[in-house]
């Protein structure tokens, strides 16, 4: 199928989607699809295999474990960050996404925080400061991801979008964008019109899923059409990715996410 034009590049994840696939072949069938592919921890895929798909990768996890603001984790973020710089030069893949801290398997925080503190808000930017000079020297941007607290990500510091926002223009970095993700958005925060506007000086790429559920646009409360034209009104050409699950076939899923993106 052919892909009418959208004023935007859109991406989708391969880690949530054709689960029935090899993880190669969600990547191929993505791409065959017309959409740029998504990846998250490169440590368990085969990377050559990937290179051979001849996909265009558009972002990936820039980190395999470490947090901001703990000595050991932050050593840990910036060691497994230059390593997954070099999966992203194999890949030829520019954005590389963060957290506030490191992920288990289901989602939830190695190392939970109940009070974030102001010298943790210190430490983390500047952990990510060192993290964007990393990214200068490889000519890679990292992104820093909102996350929901409420569903999702209990005990993950730094994960409201006004958070990552607050840090990312404290780093004041070409190399360290935010990954505004729409979906914890709403369930954080709402009002996302208004906060797409916001972060839009410091967007390094934005993530899509629908309401509750995390599928795709059109199965739940986020009107994505309004959304979208308000991104083309704003000027924002660059990435949105579909991060959601297929209510019931991907094809189908992949059909709504475009169709409410090319609107604009």
């Amino acid at each position: 199928m052919t892909l009418s034009a959208a004023p935007f590049t859109l991406a989708a994840s391969a880690e949530m989607l054709y689960l029935d696939r090899p993880f190669t072949e969600r990547v191929s069938r993505i791409a065959e699809r017309g959409f740029q592919v998504e990846i998250w921890d490169c440590s368990t895929k085969d990377i050559a295999a990937l290179t051979a798909t001849g996909a265009t990768f558009s972002s990936m996890t820039g980190y395999l474990e470490g947090d901001l603001t703990d000595p050991d984790g932050i050593d840990a973020l910036l060691t497994t960050a230059r390593k997954s710089l070099d999966v992203a030069a194999e890949l030829d893949c520019p954005r590389l996404n963060l957290h506030g801290t490191g992920l288990d398997g289901k989602g939830l925080p190695v190392r939970p925080v109940e009070t974030v503190t102001s010298t943790m808000w210190l430490t983390a930017a500047d952990t990510l400061r060192r993290v964007a000079a990393l990214g200068e020297e490889a000519g890679r941007v990292f992104t820093l991801e909102n996350l929901n607290l409420a569903v999702d990500h209990p005990g993950t510091p730094f994960a409201r979008a006004a958070d990552t926002l607050a840090l990312v223009r404290a780093v004041n970095s070409p190399y360290l964008r935010m990954n505004l993700d729409l979906y914890h958005a709403q369930i954080g925060e709402g009002n996302l019109t208004d906060l797409t506007r916001q972060a839009l000086p410091y967007l390094g790429e934005i993530q899509v899923a629908d309401v509750p559920g995390r599928c795709e646009p059109g199965t739940g409360e986020i009107h994505y059409p309004t959304l979208a034209r308000a991104l083309h009104q704003a000027g924002y050409t660059g990435v949105i990715a579909l991060e959601a699950w297929a209510q019931n076939d991907p094809d189908t899923a992949l059909d709504a996410f475009h169709a409410a993106f090319a609107c604009a």
